[in-house]
């Protein structure tokens, strides 16, 4: 078969493909009545009320000397754990702003860093293709370095992000760039399950966020630059359960809604969508109104939800960072217009374990509570 041929039979295979998934798109479209929006606003429902010192910066951690890339907290102190393109992770007390641990990394390209389920250990990973566990109560050596206890070697490409299965410091899964999810041991560094890949259910494209269900801790949903959100068990590592579309562009940003039921996630294409975990359906859209100032529409970044589930926090490449009613798919505050907010993009945010903060952190280098 000549070359002209194959090219002929591929243009022909993908615009099949792409009918396909047109009809697709038009049948889902015709099983969606309603949304939670619609729903909530015809029962006579109206947004949550802000005032002005609801939600206010009441600290601004600084001590990175480079755009603050991931963030998170510990499940019960009120440390928080950042990744910073200036090669180190830093560990905060969020009550006083004082740092507790500098690490300096192997690699300085980190993306992503969590604390283990008891909080006392944290791990990391980037652009090395390699997750690094740090024991936070090891001994620091003469410069006051804190060594790796453990590096998880496998990806294929650079890891995107990492969690701990809840109350498990033992078992934690990463994303990558090679289009799967891991599951490993972290005591021994061995590879558990794979997540994609060779199978034909998995990513077509790189896994750039992850998110593990507290009520269901062998759940867990994976975003990709494949436009698409996948449903995966711990105890089926051979295919995804559910594939959720819905977004036109790479999905950054994963997070379960705290009834373990339903996710939101946050997409290149500027939108947050909340998904039926069960139904597969999409249950609403969170578009911002086009600003005359935006030369393009800012992409959603990072995602997170309230304890109850009635807000959900948004961060956005062009530093606004939206606090959205879901049921009635309002923004009721943007804190990126507040009182001494960020000056750069927002990537990425997380709220504490009781739910009483929230962090920001940003590419001008801060992070704020």
């Amino acid at each position: 078969m000549s070359v002209a041929e194959l090219k002929e039979k591929h243009a022909a295979a993908t615009a099949t493909v792409n009918s396909l998934r047109e009809r697709l798109k038009q049948r889902r479209q015709l099983l969606l009545d309603t949304d939670v929006a619609t729903y909530t606003k015809n029962q006579g429902r109206s947004p949550v009320n802000f005032s002005a010192t609801d939600l206010v910066c009441c600290r601004t951690l600084q001590g990175h000397t480079g755009k603050v890339y991931a963030l998170d907290w510990t499940p019960e102190k009120n440390w928080i754990v950042s990744a910073s393109q200036d090669g180190r992770l830093i560990v905060w007390n969020a009550l006083t702003s004082q740092k507790t641990h500098a690490i300096k990394l192997l690699c300085p390209w980190v993306m992503t860093c969590v604390f283990a389920p008891n909080g006392q250990s944290v791990a990391c990973g980037g652009l090395d293709s390699a997750c690094s566990v740090f024991n936070l109560s090891s001994q620091s050596d003469r410069d006051g370095n804190i060594p790796v206890s453990r590096i998880l070697t496998g990806h294929k490409g650079y890891i995107s992000c990492c969690q701990y299965v809840p109350d498990q410091e033992t078992r934690l899964i990463t994303s990558s760039g090679d289009q799967t999810c891991v599951l490993w041991d972290v005591t021994t560094g061995q590879r558990i399950s794979i997540f994609g890949g060779e199978f034909p259910s998995g990513h077509t494209a790189d896994v750039l966020s992850l998110s593990i269900s507290s009520t269901n801790p062998n759940m867990f949903v994976s975003g990709s630059c494949d436009s698409t959100v996948r449903l995966w068990d711990l105890r089926i590592a051979s295919r995804a359960v559910r594939t959720y579309h819905g977004h036109d562009g790479d999905v950054n940003a994963v997070r379960f809604f705290p009834d373990g039921l339903r996710f939101g996630s946050g997409s290149d294409d500027g939108t947050c969508r909340l998904f039926d975990m069960r139904t597969g359906h999409q249950l609403q859209v969170y578009a911002r109104q086009p600003d005359r100032n935006d030369d393009e529409i800012p992409t959603v970044t990072s995602v997170a939800f309230s304890i109850s589930g009635r807000l959900m926090f948004s961060g956005y490449s062009n530093g606004d960072c939206y606090v959205w009613d879901t049921l009635v798919a309002e923004v009721v505050q943007n804190l990126g217009t507040l009182q001494n907010s960020h000056e750069g993009r927002i990537s990425c945010l997380g709220l504490s374990g009781d739910g009483s903060a929230l962090c920001t952190g940003s590419y001008d280098k801060n992070l704020k509570v």
